[in-house]
């Protein structure tokens, strides 16, 4: 846990929630690891296998994946390759669009970029951060040279995504070892899910999606998404709704929070799940490219 990226007190509290419960099943011996640099060097001798509660950064992108890989040691989540894609929205967006998975239209923008590439309504994203990080929804064009700027920053420059905004509702899907949780709603104050509504608000509301059809088609459609972009362990999937019930993939999180604001424990919970037997399954899944099959 922890790590040098903007996630890294996110990371932080994800990472003492496992370990706490992971240890409070009596079937493990849990050493914490909080990285305070981008190296496996301080994880101790005779490590069985690795829980990655990282988020962001080298924990996230490829990394640690191809760190432990090296060193023969399975970790939870996808591989290095499929991380370094599910980090990477551009990458993400590609990969969803040549799988005919449905994500909403996006395009680039860079400093100095008088207006949006994309008719507004549209969400500006850093294109390598999580958390909605740097993220900001324009809805009018005084707005832009803000919400640019403010990603630029986050990201340190480069290139910025553009999406279209689709309007409607938000939803997630948990993906664990290849089985859809319950789709999670995410109703937040004024219908905007930024980082204050993930972290720091008590007014967002993340009931269970109650129509069954609905519920359906999005863990089909979660499960595609997982499959197309080489995901394994635990990823969630997130989604918008139309009105008229299309659905979109937003992203894939290949290190998704464990956090008491997480969607995945909720999910897990609206099946019936527990946190620490969630936290178990997760660990139960780690392996590592080339091992062949999971950790014992």
């Amino acid at each position: 846990m922890g790590g040098v990226a903007s996630e890294r007190e996110v990371s932080l509290d994800s990472g003492r929630n496992v370990a706490a419960a992971l240890a409070a099943t009596g079937r493990y011996e849990v050493v914490s690891v909080v990285f305070d640099e981008e190296s496996i060097d301080s994880l101790p001798a005779g490590v069985d296998a690795v829980y990655i509660a990282l988020h962001g950064g080298w924990g996230e992108n490829g990394g640690i994946q191809s760190a432990l890989d090296a060193a023969g040691i399975p970790y939870t989540g996808p591989g290095a390759a499929a991380a370094a894609v599910t980090m990477d929205k551009i990458k993400t967006k590609m990969v969803l669009e040549m799988k005919g998975v449905p994500t909403p239209a996006w395009s680039l923008a860079g400093a100095g970029l008088a207006k949006s590439p994309l008719p507004l309504p549209v969400v500006v994203k850093p294109p390598r951060d999580g958390s909605s990080v740097g993220m900001s929804k324009v809805g009018d064009a005084a707005e832009w040279p803000a919400a640019l700027d403010k990603a630029l920053a986050a990201a340190g420059g480069g290139e910025i995504l553009v999406e279209e905004y689709i309007p409607g509702r938000e939803a997630t899907v948990a993906v664990v070892d290849g089985k859809a949780l319950p789709p999670i709603e995410i109703v937040a104050r004024g219908g905007w899910y930024g980082y204050d509504e993930k972290y720091n608000s008590d007014e967002t509301r993340y009931p269970a999606v109650e129509d069954e059809a609905l519920a359906e088609k999005l863990k089909t459609v979660a499960l595609e998404a997982w499959k197309a972009l080489g995901c394994r362990g635990v990823s969630r999937i997130d989604f918008r709704i139309s009105p008229v019930g299309r659905l979109y993939v937003l992203e894939a999180n290949a290190s998704p929070g464990m956090t008491a604001h997480s969607l995945v424990p909720k999910a897990a919970a609206a099946a019936g799940i527990g946190f620490g037997e969630l936290c178990t399954m997760i660990l139960e899944s780690a392996r590592f490219d080339g091992s062949g099959g999971k950790a014992g």
